[in-house]
């Protein structure tokens, strides 16, 4: 796929991830990732499936924000659409509530998050 064509549904993709866990988090989500780094000259956009993953320091990450959470939006590669930082374990603990349900599965693999 030509780069702009991956980028502009990346970006669509990531849009309707980020308006949806908005939706959930009165407007604090931020868009994240629109193409799939793939380490090759093949342009992908970011997969059109919406799983849910939840990011803190046992994943293996160092969270620079000490408040909480990270709760992303992610594809099957988990790679991350949308996210919203410094969540507090009640607000994390509401989210997967509403994730289930919405029938939005969990993603239990490692998560990319943008740098």
């Amino acid at each position: 796929m030509q780069y702009f064509s991956a980028l502009r549904l990346g970006q669509k993709r990531v849009a309707q991830s980020r308006e949806y866990l908005n939706s959930l988090t009165n407007g604090k989500a931020m868009p994240a990732l629109a193409l799939i780094d793939n380490k090759t000259n093949v342009w992908e956009p970011v997969g059109q499936e919406n799983l849910y993953a939840i990011v803190d320091e046992s994943s293996g990450f160092v969270l620079t924000d000490t408040s909480g959470y990270i709760v992303s939006i992610v594809d099957k590669n988990g790679i991350t659409k949308a996210l919203v930082q410094g969540v507090s374990k009640e607000q994390r603990d509401e989210l997967i509530k509403m994730f289930e349900k919405d029938s939005v599965p969990e993603y239990k693999g490692k998560v990319t998050l943008p740098v």
